[in-house]
């Protein structure tokens, strides 16, 4: 019998940071918004009730709806905005977690308990109350990363999620060097390559070199030694393959052959974070270094792999990149 409905399993899926804003608004009557706005309606302080009852939906939204995943979560905010021409009443609702799955759905059910607060406490003055328009206005997080309403984001929300700061990895020079036998070859098509330089475009950084090489440890040793010599050294070189276990699986030995300045911790790192998704990540030996003023971190060859492990680096990366190249912790701006 084919199933009617299903609660997806988001249990793959690594925990990150989301952030959801919803808005919808109430047209009130001038009677009813004189006193919501001077704050004396008869039942009690519709702004302050609106924004407790806001709190109170958005946390029990996955008991409303029989769909919504239970989230621990960090936050819930309400804001209002009176229109005084209109006499109608703005509400905002901002929700965020650390979780597997987003909260777009908290956030539009916090929207609608507050309205529907507004619109208890109101009808005794006014019978004739219009609920206007709900929709989510942005989301941080995710696969999909952020989307922004098209109907436009106020300025005080776009600066509240920091939506109008530079890329994290704006300015910074780069490199990608593909370690795989085949795809040097021509017999098998470079996927992870590709997925670097397109993540890390897209995170403003420029790729300055995008390269094949054999699993072949002195080719590697050598190509590694000539990006890092010079005044144009990439300030990041990211490899993607030859960090299993297998015999031609060389990459960590020849970044260690090079560097005296292993960076244990972000190996560590990367094989945490890719068991969230796989426990086969606890086979890689994914490592990083400095080499002269250049971070090198080998990533595992997988494409999906790749996604996962450079998602996790880049919040570190700029301070790390920082830190290589002299910068004191306590004159950077805030990212």
């Amino acid at each position: 019998m084919e199933q009617a409905f299903q609660m997806i399993d988001v249990g793959g899926k690594a925990p990150s940071r989301r952030v959801a804003v919803a808005q919808g608004s109430i047209h009130v009557g001038p009677a009813a918004f004189a006193l919501i706005r001077d704050r004396a309606l008869p039942k009690g302080d519709a702004l302050v009730l609106a924004e407790i009852a806001g709190i109170q939906g958005a946390k029990a939204a996955s008991t409303a709806l029989p769909l919504c995943h239970p989230l621990p979560l960090d936050q819930v905010a309400l804001r209002h905005e009176l229109d005084a021409a209109g006499h109608s009443v703005t509400l905002f609702c901002l929700v965020s977690a650390f979780a597997r799955t987003g909260v777009e759905m908290e956030a539009m059910a916090g929207v609608q308990a507050g309205l529907l607060t507004i619109y208890d406490l109101a009808k005794m003055v006014e019978p004739t109350l219009t609920l206007g328009d709900s929709y989510l206005l942005a989301k941080v997080g995710g696969k999909s990363g952020v989307y922004l309403s098209p109907r436009g984001v106020p300025g005080w929300l776009r600066t509240l999620l920091r939506l109008d700061r530079p890329p994290p990895l704006a300015g910074v020079t780069a490199a990608v060097l593909t370690l795989s036998d085949r795809a040097a070859q021509g017999v098998y098509e470079d996927r992870s390559g590709p997925v670097l330089r397109g993540m890390l475009e897209e995170a403003g950084a420029e790729v300055v070199l995008s390269r094949i090489i054999p699993d072949d440890r002195e080719t590697l040793r050598q190509t590694l030694a000539d990006l890092a010599a010079g005044p144009a050294a990439p300030q990041l070189v990211l490899t993607t393959g030859g960090t299993g276990i297998a015999p031609r699986d060389v990459t960590p030995e020849a970044i260690a052959d090079l560097s005296p300045r292993m960076v244990p911790g972000l190996g560590e790192f990367l094989r945490h974070s890719g068991a969230a998704f796989t426990p086969h990540s606890w086979s890689s030996r994914s490592v990083a270094a400095v080499l002269e003023r250049t971070l090198l971190v080998a990533l595992p060859g997988n494409p999906k792999a790749v996604r996962e492990g450079l998602d996790s680096l880049l919040p570190l990366l700029p301070h790390l990149l920082d830190t290589i190249a002299g910068k004191k912790h306590d004159s950077l701006p805030p990212r």
